[in-house]
């Protein structure tokens, strides 16, 4: 034990006199966490550029413009006067959508016949998109039933049998977790524990390699006394005190300043917070062993961190994905961290429910540092014949 915490406190004076650990590990979180949660200050994207090309100028068109003008997702920032002028402002970035009323409108609604009504919208930013249409199809099914409910009375049908002609099925929606569509409550989580991830494995990456680059493996060697399990234990506790102190700048400074994530899950987004910490150092240091060049070891680390992100799930389901992407995705502890992120954290659910994503998370911890501990443990008895040798 007294090994152990000589290696530990080692470890700590190594992280922070060291430029590629402390600027890796304290520096860089800070900056990058504060600068992703700035980017999504404005949190929801509200009052979309929105373009009317009104052909009818009629009063039922007049009325459904004044009702999209109060929507809170739109603003209608532009009047158009054919479909060329209408493409142009959205591919210039200029509207996020439009609506066309056709010529006739109304004449076609008198006289009960159906009407068309045009939606374009830039699908190339989704959220955006569905934003538009949403407030546009609420506009227009509500003036729908609205015109159906002013005929229906004009032929003497009582207001109450009117609106449940006009309108027969009612439908409430709820939309759970992030009603609001709220870049920053939703994107900025993510982004920080994924850049966690690939913070602790890079910088766990170092290690034991950068001992050799240093020269410092045999007093390392000689401070545990050879003990592979002892170097193993006490860095590992040495760089999860410095992802813990990660962590409470995540949940107790940048959340609260935000205001992002759900206080209530706080003790749980620790749990997990820690299972994925301990798995991405394992991984780290079995990189760490298995390569003593750190250029190597470095490239190899963003080759298997980088696209974490993309495979996991976060923005693009991985059912949809190739059989090989989906599997490429399995092998990276953000995946199954992340499953248990949303149901524990974002939905506030007991960790029973992620069971499954824990057991894969202690599955990586179970693998990675038996491995790491016997490439290191074959190091030191390299190291040690040498010694003889010499």
């Amino acid at each position: 034990m007294q090994n152990i915490w000589q290696i530990i406190q080692r470890e700590w004076k190594r992280i922070f006199t060291l430029p590629v650990f402390y600027l890796v590990m304290l520096i860089i979180p800070v900056v990058l966490f504060f600068f992703y949660a700035l980017i999504y200050n404005k949190q929801e994207a509200k009052h979309l550029p929105f373009a009317i090309w009104d052909e009818d100028n009629s009063p039922v068109s007049r009325q459904l413009t004044f009702f999209l003008t109060q929507r809170e997702a739109l603003s209608v920032s532009y009047r158009v006067g054919n479909e060329a002028e209408l493409k142009l402002l959205i591919q210039k970035g200029k509207a996020m959508g439009a609506v066309h009323f056709p010529k006739g409108m109304e004449k076609q609604i008198l006289s009960r016949h159906p009407v068309t009504v045009t939606l374009y919208t830039n699908a190339a930013s989704l959220v955006p998109a569905k934003l538009v249409y949403k407030s546009v199809a609420e506009v227009i099914i509500t003036g729908s039933a609205g015109v159906i409910l002013q005929k229906l009375v004009k032929t003497g049908v009582k207001p109450e049998r009117a609106m449940a002609l006009a309108n027969p099925i009612k439908l409430n929606s709820y939309q759970l977790y992030n009603a609001t569509y709220n870049y920053q409550e939703y994107l900025v989580p993510g982004l920080i524990t994924v850049g966690m991830q690939m913070i602790l494995i890079i910088s766990s990456m170092l290690a034991l390699n950068y001992e050799w680059k240093t020269g410092t493996m045999e007093e390392l060697h000689q401070l545990s006394k050879g003990s592979a399990i002892a170097v193993i234990l006490g860095k590992t506790t040495a760089h999860l005190a410095i992802a813990w102190i990660n962590f409470i700048l995540i949940a107790f400074v940048i959340f609260p300043i935000f205001h992002i994530g759900v206080p209530a899950a706080t003790g749980k987004f620790f749990f997990l917070y820690t299972l994925l910490s301990l798995a991405c150092i394992g991984i780290g240091f079995f990189i760490s062993a298995l390569f003593k060049d750190v250029m190597l070891a470095g490239d190899t680390a963003l080759f298997y961190t980088s696209p974490a992100f993309v495979f996991s799930g976060f923005t693009f389901p991985r059912w949809a994905m190739p059989w090989y992407d989906q599997y490429y995705a399995t092998i990276m502890p953000y995946t199954p961290f992340l499953d248990a992120f949303f149901k524990s954290y974002y939905m506030n659910l007991s960790l029973h429910y992620s069971q499954n994503e824990l057991q894969k998370l202690l599955l990586f911890c179970l693998v990675m540092f038996p491995t790491a501990g016997l490439l290191l443990k074959a190091q030191f008895n390299q190291l040690k014949y040498e010694a003889k040798q010499a």
